[in-house]
Protein backbone atom coordinates (compact mmCIF):
# COMPACT_ATOMS: atom_id res chain seq x y z
CA UNK A 1 0.00 0.00 0.00
CA UNK A 2 1.53 3.17 -0.96
CA UNK A 3 2.23 5.76 1.84
CA UNK A 4 0.26 8.95 2.41
CA UNK A 5 2.98 11.47 1.84
CA UNK A 6 2.26 15.06 3.33
CA UNK A 7 3.93 18.48 4.00
CA UNK A 8 3.23 21.43 6.05
CA UNK A 9 1.43 24.15 4.40
CA UNK A 10 0.83 26.99 6.74
CA UNK A 11 -0.33 27.99 10.33
CA UNK A 12 -3.39 30.55 9.74
CA UNK A 13 -4.60 32.21 12.48
CA UNK A 14 -7.52 33.37 12.60
CA UNK A 15 -8.71 36.48 15.03
CA UNK A 16 -12.97 35.83 15.36
CA UNK A 17 -15.21 39.06 16.45
CA UNK A 18 -16.81 36.75 19.12
CA UNK A 19 -19.19 39.88 20.39
CA UNK A 20 -20.21 40.51 16.76
CA UNK A 21 -21.12 36.78 16.35
CA UNK A 22 -25.29 36.65 14.61
CA UNK A 23 -27.30 34.21 16.38
CA UNK A 24 -29.47 32.82 13.88
CA UNK A 25 -31.41 30.31 15.98
CA UNK A 26 -32.08 26.85 16.32
CA UNK A 27 -33.00 25.50 12.46
CA UNK A 28 -33.75 22.20 11.20
CA UNK A 29 -29.67 21.49 11.03
CA UNK A 30 -29.28 22.41 14.58
CA UNK A 31 -28.39 26.00 16.41
CA UNK A 32 -27.07 28.57 13.78
CA UNK A 33 -24.35 30.99 14.38
CA UNK A 34 -22.18 33.16 12.13
CA UNK A 35 -18.70 34.52 13.59
CA UNK A 36 -16.97 37.35 11.88
CA UNK A 37 -13.49 36.80 11.04
CA UNK A 38 -11.57 39.65 11.16
CA UNK A 39 -7.78 39.45 10.21
CA UNK A 40 -5.31 37.34 10.99
CA UNK A 41 -1.98 35.59 9.67
CA UNK A 42 -0.65 32.51 7.46
CA UNK A 43 2.74 31.80 7.17
CA UNK A 44 4.46 28.33 5.90
CA UNK A 45 7.31 27.28 3.68
CA UNK A 46 6.46 28.53 0.40
CA UNK A 47 3.69 31.61 1.22
CA UNK A 48 2.72 33.83 3.49
CA UNK A 49 0.31 36.65 4.20
CA UNK A 50 -3.06 38.38 6.20
CA UNK A 51 -6.15 37.15 6.55
CA UNK A 52 -8.43 40.02 5.30
CA UNK A 53 -12.13 38.93 6.30
CA UNK A 54 -14.76 36.31 5.88
CA UNK A 55 -16.47 34.46 8.63
CA UNK A 56 -17.56 30.76 10.09
CA UNK A 57 -21.04 29.17 9.32
CA UNK A 58 -21.33 27.35 12.66
CA UNK A 59 -24.01 24.64 13.42
CA UNK A 60 -24.41 23.06 16.86
CA UNK A 61 -26.22 19.89 16.17
CA UNK A 62 -27.94 17.67 18.20
CA UNK A 63 -25.65 14.86 18.76
CA UNK A 64 -23.17 17.62 20.30
CA UNK A 65 -20.78 17.77 17.20
CA UNK A 66 -20.24 21.78 16.18
CA UNK A 67 -19.95 21.70 12.32
CA UNK A 68 -17.75 24.63 11.19
CA UNK A 69 -17.59 25.75 7.71
CA UNK A 70 -15.53 28.67 6.89
CA UNK A 71 -14.58 31.25 3.87
CA UNK A 72 -12.35 33.54 4.11
CA UNK A 73 -9.68 35.91 1.91
CA UNK A 74 -6.01 35.75 2.25
CA UNK A 75 -3.41 38.20 0.78
CA UNK A 76 -0.12 37.42 0.71
CA UNK A 77 2.87 39.23 1.34
CA UNK A 78 3.17 39.63 -2.30
CA UNK A 79 0.12 41.09 -2.56
CA UNK A 80 -1.92 37.89 -4.46
CA UNK A 81 -5.74 37.66 -2.70
CA UNK A 82 -6.17 33.71 -1.87
CA UNK A 83 -9.97 32.35 -1.23
CA UNK A 84 -9.80 29.57 1.33
CA UNK A 85 -12.81 27.46 2.51
CA UNK A 86 -12.27 24.95 4.86
CA UNK A 87 -15.06 22.81 6.68
CA UNK A 88 -14.54 20.72 9.63
CA UNK A 89 -15.74 19.84 13.33
CA UNK A 90 -15.08 20.34 16.56
CA UNK A 91 -15.94 17.31 18.75
CA UNK A 92 -15.81 17.54 22.62
CA UNK A 93 -17.26 15.80 25.89
CA UNK A 94 -21.21 17.33 26.24
CA UNK A 95 -19.64 18.64 29.69
CA UNK A 96 -16.57 20.39 27.71
CA UNK A 97 -18.90 21.97 25.07
CA UNK A 98 -21.52 23.28 27.50
CA UNK A 99 -18.38 25.23 29.35
CA UNK A 100 -17.59 25.89 25.61
CA UNK A 101 -20.63 27.13 25.11
CA UNK A 102 -20.40 29.44 27.97
CA UNK A 103 -17.00 31.05 26.88
CA UNK A 104 -15.00 29.19 28.92
CA UNK A 105 -11.35 27.96 27.44
CA UNK A 106 -10.82 24.54 26.89
CA UNK A 107 -7.43 22.71 27.40
CA UNK A 108 -6.53 21.40 24.09
CA UNK A 109 -6.47 17.74 25.28
CA UNK A 110 -10.58 18.30 25.96
CA UNK A 111 -11.45 18.78 22.40
CA UNK A 112 -10.89 17.80 18.76
CA UNK A 113 -10.62 20.35 15.83
CA UNK A 114 -10.22 18.77 12.68
CA UNK A 115 -10.81 20.33 8.74
CA UNK A 116 -10.63 19.58 5.28
CA UNK A 117 -9.19 23.13 3.10
CA UNK A 118 -9.70 23.89 -0.76
CA UNK A 119 -7.88 27.18 -1.95
CA UNK A 120 -8.54 29.02 -5.16
CA UNK A 121 -6.02 31.51 -6.29
CA UNK A 122 -5.51 33.40 -9.33
CA UNK A 123 -2.10 34.33 -9.56
CA UNK A 124 0.45 32.79 -11.51
CA UNK A 125 3.22 32.25 -9.18
CA UNK A 126 0.28 30.58 -6.60
CA UNK A 127 -1.42 28.50 -9.38
CA UNK A 128 -0.24 25.70 -7.55
CA UNK A 129 -2.51 26.27 -4.52
CA UNK A 130 -5.64 25.69 -6.78
CA UNK A 131 -4.28 21.63 -7.38
CA UNK A 132 -3.72 21.28 -3.27
CA UNK A 133 -5.27 18.62 -1.46
CA UNK A 134 -5.29 20.06 2.35
CA UNK A 135 -6.23 18.85 6.14
CA UNK A 136 -5.87 20.65 9.19
CA UNK A 137 -5.85 20.35 12.81
CA UNK A 138 -6.90 23.47 14.72
CA UNK A 139 -6.68 24.62 18.76
CA UNK A 140 -9.14 27.31 19.99
CA UNK A 141 -7.71 30.73 21.57
CA UNK A 142 -9.43 33.79 23.41
CA UNK A 143 -8.96 35.47 20.22
CA UNK A 144 -9.74 32.57 17.75
CA UNK A 145 -8.61 30.03 16.33
CA UNK A 146 -5.32 28.57 15.15
CA UNK A 147 -4.55 26.07 12.42
CA UNK A 148 -1.82 23.62 11.32
CA UNK A 149 -2.54 22.82 7.80
CA UNK A 150 -0.90 20.28 5.73
CA UNK A 151 -0.68 19.12 2.03
CA UNK A 152 -1.09 15.82 1.32
CA UNK A 153 -0.50 13.93 -1.58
Amino acid sequence: MPQLNHRHLMTLTLSVDFAAMQIIGDTPNGMRRIAPIIGGRFAGPDLAGDVLNGADWVINRSDGVMVIDVRTTLKSDQGALIYLRYQGRFLASKDAMMRFGKGQALAPSEYSLAIRAEIECGAPDLSWLNNVIAVGTGQQLPTGVVYELFAIG
